[in-house]
């Protein structure tokens, strides 16, 4: 079973656990267990940024647009933002729904962990600047405007689940190559790859770090594929990433997650 990096509420830091990633359990003293029988954090405690229109569909939805003010061309740089520490989340946890909102956008993305500090590295090296990948959920109030930041429709509370673990880059040859896949209520709804995106993790890690250092445990997320599917209170949402494992979490009333319920 390969070694990754999790938090559990009981865990004061981060520590290394073996996995089956494909069954989604983790080992401790000696005991396999389910992701549901664990208290999951967020595996990761820096400044976690998201990429705009990195896959190849969610830029083509644009179409004509992206020649119109106020984009005028397509992007020639990533197209960057934070989720803010109130977002984050770990596996398991609920997702608020706020009061008025009937249905969340369910943004699925491969999240870069990253281990070295990292400022003005090339494309070549960029890889050996990461520690590993983890899932994240971009949750965010569905909305059309992409040239500027929708702080209040995707900074909300709850709003990026994060997890349930940081598997090794040294386990993930092929990080540009991984299927990722959307389940609602156990459902397929939505199935991508990362052979899709725009600029591949290195890439993105490079141009990034072109003008800001990415200091060890900032999360850069690789973007979320087009036509996010629709959630809505009382569903579960699974995302499966090929060779990272399952980040799952239900969708609850604001009220109730305010209030402590359990997911």
């Amino acid at each position: 079973m390969p070694m990754v990096l999790a938090r559990i509420r009981f865990m004061p830091q981060a520590a290394p656990l073996p996995v089956d990633a494909a069954l989604a359990s983790v080992r401790i003293a000696g005991c396999d267990h389910a992701l549901a029988e664990l208290d999951w954090e967020p595996p990761i405690g820096g400044t976690v940024y998201g990429t705009l229109l990195n896959y190849h569909g969610a830029l083509a939805a644009l179409g004509d647009a992206v020649h119109a003010p106020p984009y005028r061309a397509p992007p020639r740089a990533p197209v960057l933002y934070i989720k803010p520490a109130n977002t984050h989340i770990g596996c398991g946890a609920g997702i608020p729904v706020p009061d008025g909102i009937d249905e969340l956008a369910m943004g699925a993305s491969l999240a870069l962990v990253v281990g070295r500090t990292a400022y003005r590295v090339s494309e070549q090296t960029a890889l050996e600047h990461v520690l590993g990948y983890t899932i994240a959920n971009d949750v965010s109030v569905p909305h059309a405007s992409f040239y500027r930041p929708a702080v209040r429709q995707q900074c909300r509370d709850g709003f990026c689940p994060m997890g349930p673990w940081i598997m090794p880059a040294a386990r993930v040859s092929s990080p540009d190559a991984l299927q990722v896949r959307v389940y609602i209520n156990g459902a397929l709804r939505q199935e991508n790859s990362t052979t899709n995106l725009v600029r591949p993790v290195a890439r993105l890690l490079a141009d990034g770090s072109e003008f800001m250092t990415l200091f060890p445990g900032y999360v850069l997320r690789s973007g979320v594929p087009e036509d996010a599917p629709l959630a809505r209170v009382g569903e579960i949402v699974r995302i499966d990433i090929e060779g990272i494992g399952q980040l799952q979490n239900m969708l609850v009333a604001q009220r109730d997650w305010a209030s402590g319920a359990p997911a």
